[in-house]
């Protein structure tokens, strides 16, 4: 999964910090065993003596075979005395050196490989970061269909809630079989009509699958963007460069940022890449097609024609009916 640096990076940490809280747990039981049982003591400094003991006379020209099955009866009858006073006197796993992880000790890696335990650090971490920025705590269950009206729309041909009900399907489908080819979605319709509640919904639906899910606000987004493209520092870069590199960018309120020349080459670069590297994107507009054309250009308004999916948000404002009591 394409976790950014910084999701990485504090995973690390996190691993680093339970790696040594359990190094120095290890080191605290072990002190209080050689303080109840003085014997433990001389017992794994013995262990450490007799091995080192037959090697010396082994290179000083004694019989290697004899001085060596000497050291390992010396030694399994030490340890058949360690293992029957530990169990004797301490609770089960008092004295388990086990490594924080079994696989890869602690590291986070199998070789080049991220190892499970470092991998789950960054699924947390990604949430708290989705949480952070507002979505992550949503929940397909939560969202209610009641909200919508029953009764035909002429415009539409069909009721609200018969259009709401398939947009529903479709992005719940989309975040529960989320994978590398999934495509990429283009939310639209007018606010307070959901949009951004099932953004948020797929975003941790997709994180606690262990992808990597970048969930911010437009204008966000390319003040972002801006900062690394002008005020150049490792801080910045980094920032921006979670925008290419996630497994999932989702782009809340396309259309309320700032409109400029570099807001629009910016998009342009941050859409057609992703494109390109088949990295999936879900962007959220109020604008129709003929806005987005007005408003950026038409090499944006193709690609978003002709590579996203269209999924239509219709229906009341949902806001304005809870202001006046109609819904709840």
């Amino acid at each position: 999964m394409a976790y950014s640096t910084e999701v990485v990076r504090r995973a690390r940490e996190r691993l680093a910090q339970a790696r040594a809280d359990r190094d120095r747990e290890n080191r605290e039981h072990l002190a209080l065993a050689y303080e109840q049982q003085p014997r433990l003591k001389e017992i794994d400094r013995q262990l450490r003596m007799t091995m080192a003991q037959a090697a010396r006379a082994v290179f000083a020209g004694g019989d290697a075979q004899r001085l060596m099955n000497e050291a390992q009866e010396e030694n399994l009858a030490l340890q058949r005395e360690r293992e029957w006073i530990i169990a004797e006197q301490f609770e089960e796993g008092f004295l388990d050196e086990t490594p924080i992880c079994p696989i890869c000790s602690g590291t986070g890696y199998v070789g080049s490989s991220m190892c499970d335990c470092l991998a789950e650090l960054c699924r947390q971490e990604q949430k708290k970061e989705l949480t952070f920025l507002g979505a992550g705590r949503e929940s397909f269950d939560q969202f209610r269909l009641d909200y919508y009206s029953d009764k035909p729309d002429p415009r539409l041909g069909f009721s609200p809630r018969a259009v709401m009900e398939k947009t529903y399907q479709t992005c719940r489908r989309y975040a529960f079989g989320f994978h590398s080819k999934a495509g990429n979605l283009l939310f639209s319709g007018n606010t307070g009509l959901g949009k951004t509640f099932l953004s948020a919904c797929i975003a941790r639906t997709v994180a606690d699958q262990g992808h990597s899910v970048v969930y911010e606000s437009a204008s966000h987004l390319f003040q972002t963007l801006e900062k690394a493209r002008f005020e150049s520092s490792e801080e910045n870069r980094r920032a921006a460069a979670k925008y290419s590199e996630c497994d999932l960018l989702i782009v809340d309120d396309l259309g309320t940022e700032l409109p400029g020349q570099f807001v629009t080459a910016a998009l342009y670069t941050l859409v057609n890449d992703r494109l390109l590297e088949s990295r999936p994107t879900i962007i959220s507009t109020n604008l129709s097609e003929e806005d987005l054309l007005r408003r950026y250009n038409p090499q944006i308004a193709s690609r978003l024609r002709g590579s996203y999916r269209r999924v239509a948000f219709v229906g009341e404002d949902i806001r304005l009916l809870k202001s006046k009591g109609i819904v709840r």
